[in-house]
């Protein structure tokens, strides 16, 4: 099979580098600064699972009307470049690949329905904390390195992807077929954005926030609010999301920062209005109150 991974960021190199173990054919799309450093240097990880150093990838800095036909396109972008990119891959003369968008929220896959239609969005989760540093390195923070799949909508199945999720476990990476990928996904949002906002907000780390007993009852009480709005929404969890979260937070390197407060800290532009605002825009939608969303939101904004 052929894999298109689109962004080479904390997830997207991450991803690419165990990719390139199976016997499929890994493309890259990246831009700028790191397109330039990966055609140089090569695609370089720093993880306490093992360091990965990869020379000559396959790697460009655009789409043209490429003559290949890929059957899986690894969408590894920040939010907010989400829409120009699907307008992108628009340009390949061959359309007939499965998007799966390991993004933070609750965005991509309507967006991607939108244009690629039901049978070709796939729901896509990661739980890692990645990020790039100066050297235009993947840095990995801790051992958690799972990655969730799986068809977003109901009575749509991949064998492909099944396939794909297979060869990937038999190479050492962890990527998993779910078949209630929504349940993964919001669990990840009822996470990330507190964890995105808080951090950002304090400019703090997990483990300063939670020893901290104002700024932990306040992270606590955000994720509270997301996983209320997603009951609502009528997701389904099999067990309590925000409890879970507290016991797997007391495991996490004390130091772990959210990617959005690096961005913050680097004065770049920031996912916050998919993330804190997003819920604070659904919220006001279906009349319920997100205080503590709202406020990260406007202090954020603020500074």
């Amino acid at each position: 099979m052929k894999i298109l991974v689109y962004g080479v960021g904390g997830i997207g190199g991450y991803l690419g580098a165990y990719l390139l173990k199976t016997n499929h054919e890994v493309f890259f799309i990246s831009r700028g600064k790191g397109f330039k450093s990966i055609k140089d240097n090569g695609l370089r990880i720093i993880s306490e699972l093992g360091n990965i150093n990869l020379d000559n990838i396959n790697i460009v800095d655009k789409i043209d009307d490429a003559n290949l036909k890929f059957d899986f396109v690894v969408l590894a972008v920040k939010l907010y470049d989400l829409k120009s990119v699907l307008g992108n891959l628009q340009k390949l003369k061959y359309q007939s690949f499965q998007i799966l968008p390991f993004q933070n929220g609750i965005f991509a896959e309507e967006e991607i329905e939108n244009i690629y239609g039901k049978e070709n969005t796939i729901g896509a989760v990661a739980q890692i904390s990645s990020y790039i540093d100066e050297k235009n390195r993947v840095i990995h923070k801790g051992k958690l390195a799972t990655f969730f799949v799986g068809n977003y909508f109901d009575g749509y199945y991949s064998k492909k992807l099944e396939i794909l999720t297979k060869d990937c476990q038999s190479i050492g990476l962890d990527l998993r077929f779910s078949s209630n990928i929504k349940e993964k996904l919001w669990d990840k949002f009822i996470f990330l954005s507190a964890y995105s906002g808080m951090t950002t907000l304090s400019s703090l780390s997990i483990g300063e926030i939670f020893s901290n007993k104002d700024l932990k009852k306040m992270f606590i009480q955000a994720m509270h609010e997301t996983f209320k709005l997603s009951e609502i929404l009528g997701v389904k969890f099999r067990y309590n999301p925000v409890d879970l979260w507290i016991e797997k937070i007391k495991k996490m390197p004390f130091d772990m920062t959210s990617s959005m407060f690096l961005d913050f800290k680097n004065k770049k532009k920031l996912e916050l209005d998919w993330l804190s605002g997003n819920i604070v825009v659904m919220s006001k939608k279906l009349k319920i109150e997100s205080p503590v969303h709202k406020r990260i939101t406007e202090k954020i904004k603020d500074s």
